[in-house]
């Protein structure tokens, strides 16, 4: 029972603490970081920076040993360029080689360097170098500590927003970079789809409408065809009936056409121009670079608005101040071969849903870059004006939508009942070798597709083989996703195959099979989850051998190894209806054999348990770090603060100052000569201090100031003191009267009374020693001067007035006595005739209880005397 009682206390516990738990969600953008908050009772918003902006750029960086986030980081790129780092969406997994890098290289002056799993690391100018998770996961770290102190608890789980054109290992990378930061991984969730959410949030849809969320970001163009339908439309459950369904048909995506890829040609707009003017080459000169970078964002900003704008940047180069003027109609030219793309993916997306333009309702704008005029046109010519919608917000629509869903998928909040249905944008198949049948043969490599393009996620399906050794079964695309990026993402080899067929075997099976399940996740990853060892026993009882005997010629053939060798996929329903033929075949099944996996990643591995530790664990010494930073920094000015403060107070004389009224000559004079040495060593040795020196010179200070003060706030305090003190002897006296009165008055009339002489007189006497205590104590401090230290301190007046309060309280709470009641006249003529006259007789003269009279002549009464 205790061990039982342990077990309830600690599973409520978790179950409290997992009710409790407030959950974070990030739309981490090329360019921005949007965050959002769920908590119980607290208002669901977009989630602010500390300087109370409601989106923060993705940037860190370094300021000499000073880690800098969002905007200060982004800052620093001109002075720091080797230290300011930007744009990292783009290098996620992305192998060093890829075109994805080769694009980094052409909008960042950062240092990449190769890591041992052939992907990209950036190094700072001093030689130190950082992975892309861990920078990735400095900006995660950073939400979450704005997320905690919004919340004041704890925040781990965290929902991240994800382009859906993302691979098996961009999401690998991603997840690891929320490993790293100290956050759990609640899910992943493709941006248009999050959207989507975010638009079905405040809407019904009473008949299912197609749209398309185009998603203009920074990064890349993305396009999304989603239905929105009433889900459980045939259900009787009403909650059924209220859940929105939102289904995913298709996508439709270009990488490297987004926000970023504009600001590069505007950036190449000016860098050109300043070489054209001055004849100098800048292009590797990466200050000048960071500077035209950060001017071109700026300059595009303006021009999405006016038609022309003018960049101006101080010593951009050789001590050059460079001014330009550019229209919107030079920059659209410059950009003029990309307009032609910006439609393509509602195309793609549509082609891919099997569905037309005339059956979309409208075209949803959202993202940073959807703001862009080019944009907007090249949208309507290809889709018409009367398609556009403007209505989410394009900044936060993703953020919200994904704060939402994460809401749902943690059972903790009420939200609205909305279901999603999403799909994989890659063809995925299952590639393994087949048995080979003669010693000697050349392996035949067999590849069938699981998951073709547009698969549902959180789907399985099962593969069905028949080997008699251990094999290796691979997961990869079927062509490249990306120009430079690997096919195989997994290889599993399913080992301990000839021992379970030895051991089921032996057991009595016949035909045994290897049956592997492969799945999909809501998140959009796939995995072999597990793989199983089954086969059939016959029933050797008299029944069924009578039930084989005439059921040989209805029963099932078994896989042969031809059909086992290419690889039966099968969905759930199938392999549920395979054992429902088992009582028809007089085929019994028993408990299948559970295979190991061995699970390895041929091309780009995620991080390994030991990379990730290790990257946490410079994580936090750099976190450790800087708060010992700006603890010394706070110590340093609060001792500064606190000698300015002593200086203002002793630089005034006026004897109407209460410094000076509370305070004695040679007291300000140590104050003053403390002051002068504390201020002597900060200038001297406060650059070279340790924490610890400067707390100790501020208590220093502080002991000689504390009597000051002390005095002052007792003047302050002591008046409302008395005032209490003096307001509950007032209120006893009263109470006290007033009780003597009344219980005067009940004894006079024979009644019970509510006080007893001797709590009054305990209480008189508590009064009266208060009384003496006050009035003497107060005529004493009466004599003590503003200077002097007092003799009576308010909190001893609070406590001795607090015991006669509850004194006071504990008698005035008391319940007054129930009057006793008298027997009736009725009961005393009817005991007259009882043989015990002479009792009863008394009991009426004395006012006896009734039931004291009726037990005393029940136990009289003849009737008793005879039993």
């Amino acid at each position: 029972m205790t061990r039982l009682f342990l077990f309830l206390c600690l599973w409520l516990s978790l179950w409290s603490e997992r009710v409790l738990g407030s959950i974070l969600a990030i739309d981490y953008g090329a360019d921005f970081i949007k965050a959002s908050l769920m908590k119980p009772g607290q208002p669901f918003d977009v989630l602010l920076n500390r300087d109370s902006k409601r989106k923060m750029q993705s940037t860190v960086g370094w300021k000499h040993n000073d880690r800098l986030f969002g905007q200060d980081a982004a800052n620093i790129a001109g002075r720091f360029p080797l230290d300011s780092f930007s744009s990292l969406k783009f290098l996620q997994a992305a192998p060093y080689g890829s075109e994805a890098v080769s694009f980094y290289a052409s909008v960042s002056t950062a240092d990449m360097v190769k890591t041992e799993r052939g992907t990209v690391a950036l190094r700072r100018s001093d030689g130190t170098e950082w992975t892309v998770e861990e920078l990735i996961a400095m900006q995660f770290a950073y939400v979450r500590e704005l997320a905690e102190s919004t919340a004041g608890e704890k925040v781990s789980d965290v929902i991240v927003t994800v382009p859906p054109y993302y691979t098996q290992f961009e999401r690998d990378a991603v997840v690891d970079a929320i490993e790293i930061s100290g956050l759990r991984t609640l899910a992943l969730i493709n941006d248009g789809t999050a959207v989507a959410v975010n638009y079905a949030m405040t809407r019904s849809f009473p008949t299912p409408e197609y749209h398309v969320i185009y998603d203009a970001g920074a990064s890349s163009i993305r396009a999304t065809v989603v239905e929105f339908s009433s889900a459980g439309s045939d259900s009787k459950s009403k909650m059924a009936k209220d859940a929105t369904q939102i289904t995913v048909h298709g996508i439709g995506y270009d990488r490297f056409i987004g926000g970023t890829e504009l600001n590069r040609r505007l950036r190449d707009l000016l860098l050109n121009d300043f070489q054209k003017r001055y004849k100098r080459d800048i292009s590797n000169d990466k200050r000048a670079m960071a500077k035209l970078w950060k001017e071109a964002g700026r300059v595009k900003a303006i021009l999405s608005a006016n038609t022309e704008a003018q960049a101006t940047i101080e010593s951009l180069a050789y001590d050059l101040d460079y001014r330009g003027k550019f229209t919107r109609a030079e920059f659209e030219t410059a950009c003029k071969d990309l307009k032609l793309r910006y439609a393509v993916p509602i195309l793609e997306a549509l082609a891919h849903a099997g569905l037309k333009l005339d059956n979309i309702t409208s075209v949803i704008f959202t993202g940073g870059a959807s703001r862009t005029p080019m944009i907007q046109d090249a949208v309507k010519a290809a889709v018409g004006a009367n398609k556009l919608a403007f209505n989410v917000n394009a900044d936060e629509a993703a953020v919200l939508g994904a704060a939402l869903h994460g809401a749902g998928l943690s059972r903790q909040f009420k939200t609205k009942d909305i279901r999603i249905t999403d799909i994989g944008p890659y063809d995925i198949q299952v590639s393994y070798q087949a048995e080979s049948k003669q010693p000697g043969a050349r392996p035949r490599t067999i590849n069938t597709l699981v998951f073709p393009a547009g698969s549902k996620t959180g789907t399985k399906k099962t593969l069905t083989f028949k080997r008699h050794d251990d094999f290796s079964v691979k997961l990869a695309y079927k062509s490249p996703p990306l120009r430079g990026y690997p096919t195989d993402f997994i290889e599993a080899e399913i080992v301990g195959v000839g021992e379970a067929i030895k051991n089921l075997t032996e057991a009595g099976a016949t035909e045994p099979v290897i049956k592997a399940t492969v799945m999909l996740s809501e998140s959009g990853f796939a995995s072999l989850r597990d793989a199983v060892l089954t086969g059939e026993f016959k029933d050797d009882s008299l029944t069924g051998k009578l039930k084989d005997l005439f059921g040989k010629g209805s029963s099932s053939s078994s896989v042969d190894g031809t059909t086992a060798d290419v690889g039966t996929a099968e969905t759930d329903s199938t392999t549920t209806s395979s054992s429902a033929e088992a009582s028809a075949t007089a085929v019994s099944k028993k408990e299948p054999i559970t295979l190991e996996i061995d699970t390895k990643f041929p091309t780009i591995p995620p991080m390994s348990v030991a990379e990730k530790r290790t990257g946490r664990d410079r994580l936090k010494a750099i976190d450790a770090e800087e708060a010992s930073k700006r603890r010394h920094e706070e110590a340093r000015n609060s001792l500064e603060g606190y000698i300015y403060r002593l200086r203002d107070l002793l630089e005034d004389e006026s004897p109407e100052s209460p410094f000076v009224k509370c305070s004695q000559t040679f007291e300000r004079k140590a104050i003053s000569d403390k002051v002068a040495e504390a201020y002597s060593w900060l200038q001297e040795h406060g650059d070279d201090a340790t924490t610890m020196e400067y707390i100790e010179k501020r208590t220093a200070l502080e002991s000689l100031e504390r009597p000051i003060v002390h005095r002052y706030k007792e003047i302050e305090e002591f008046p409302q003191a008395l005032n209490n003190s003096q307001m509950w002897n007032w209120s006893s006296r009263l109470f006290l009267t007033d009780a003597k009165l009344n219980m005067t008055k009940e004894l006079e009339a024979g009644l019970p009374t509510k006080y007893t002489k001797e709590e009054l007189d305990e209480f008189e006497k508590v009064l009266k020693e208060h009384e003496t205590w006050l009035d003497e104590w107060v005529e004493k401090q009466k004599k003590v001067k503003m200077n002097e230290d007092p003799v009576i301190l308010s909190s001893e007046m609070r406590a001795r007035a607090k015991v006669l309060e509850n004194h006071l309280q504990k008698l005035y709470r008391k319940r007054a006595p129930k009057p006793v009641k008298k027997s009736s006249s009725s009961s005393a003529s009817s005991s007259a005739g009882s043989t015990a006259s002479g009792s009863s007789g008394r009991a009426s003269d004395t006012g006896t209880a009734e039931s004291t009279s009726s037990t005393a002549s029940s136990q009289d009464s003849p009737r008793h005397e005879e039993l």
